[in-house]
């Protein structure tokens, strides 16, 4: 095994433990929300300024909760596919500090995997 030589500016231990920058705070939600065409879905703004968009067959469903989400811990972001009577569905919960980039990409790969009837 060999080690790369240590860069100025840099401390061995910064190399021991491959710190990283990972990036923080919620970000732009524009990301996430401009993925949705009105050909498509239905988006409501409620009066806590709660974002709810969901697919016009309503098995789609996005919540935005910049305050959090009611009831819940911290919950900011929720992704919801209703199941069919053979097989379930699913949800997925995000807290109010995630970047708003990794909530973006988890939509489009959900929007990917659906198709017309």
């Amino acid at each position: 095994m060999t080690v790369a030589p240590v860069s100025p500016g840099f401390s061995t231990t910064v190399q021991a433990l491959r710190l990283r920058d990972w990036q923080l705070c919620p970000g732009q939600p524009t990301l996430v929300i401009d993925q949705f065409s009105a050909d498509d879905f239905h988006m409501v703004v409620d009066d806590r300024a709660d974002v709810h968009i969901n697919s016009r067959d309503g098995r789609f469903y996005l919540g935005w909760f910049p305050h959090g989400r009611p009831g819940t811990d911290g919950e900011g972001w929720k992704i919801a596919v209703t199941g069919t009577a053979r097989v379930p569905g699913y949800h997925v919960s995000f807290d109010t500090e995630t970047p708003a980039d990794i909530v973006a990409a988890a939509v489009a790969r959900v929007l990917e995997t659906s198709r017309p009837l």
